[in-house]
């Protein structure tokens, strides 16, 4: 009977261990690129999450480099070869997804692919977030309908024009309306991809990642 009984505690600790496991790979934060995509937008967010899932507090999450195209990398606008961990004719599912920007938004915006995967995503992520442009394909999509929200500085009037039902802030680095987070991009992708961290956990945890990354020897921008 002990053996029994022992054999039992051993099976439930180890399905536990396994349910755990299984738990903290299914926690990804997707990150959209494509060839000329600007090469701020991505590796900011990149660089705070991936020291935030080396912390055991962040630890049941993993960023994941997800392509518009199936290709197995991609070219930056400034010339920057990433490799890709997924595409989106694969569907991958994640918990977060970040939309970042081009120059040149058009193709990016006609491809009906694109757009279905980020509609289809944001019905049941935790969060959904842009940077820069990137908050035209939320519009497209209709993520920001009735939301505030901002985009590149200088492009406020044009996000409003082409998408009407957004409340579009002005002059604003970062906005977040519900679970959703716009931002201006470039260097802002940090503060914008730190205060998505202080969201999704806290402000000391989110000060901790910025203190290891040194982001407050060069802004002083608030991310909580």
């Amino acid at each position: 009977m002990k053996t029994l009984i022992r054999t039992a505690c051993l099976l439930i600790v180890s399905c536990l261990a396994l349910s755990q496991s299984v738990s903290a790979e299914d926690k990804k934060i997707g990150i959209l690129v494509f060839d000329g995509v600007l090469t701020s937008d991505i590796t900011a967010p990149l660089e705070v999450f991936g020291v935030a899932s080396r912390q055991s507090w962040f630890s049941d999450y993993t960023p994941v480099v997800i392509a518009v195209k199936d290709t197995d990398s991609i070219t930056t606008e400034e010339g920057l070869m990433l490799k890709t961990d997924s595409w989106i004719g694969a569907n991958p599912e994640v918990d977060v997804l970040i939309v970042p920007s081009s120059y040149d938004m058009d193709p990016l915006l006609d491809d009906p692919k694109l757009i279905s995967y980020i509609r289809h995503t944001a019905e049941s992520a935790e969060w959904m977030a842009s940077n820069c442009s990137g908050s035209f394909l939320l519009g497209e999509a209709g993520i920001l309908d009735g939301k505030k929200a901002t985009t590149w500085a200088g492009g406020e009037a044009d996000l409003q024009d082409a998408y009407p039902k957004v409340d579009v802030q002005f002059d604003s680095n970062v906005v977040i309306d519900g679970r959703v987070i716009t931002s201006n991009g470039s260097l802002v992708s940090y503060q914008a991809a730190l205060m998505l961290l202080s969201k999704m956990t806290s402000r000391s945890k989110a000060e901790e990642v910025a203190d290891t990354i040194q982001y407050n020897r060069f802004s002083d921008k608030v991310y909580f």
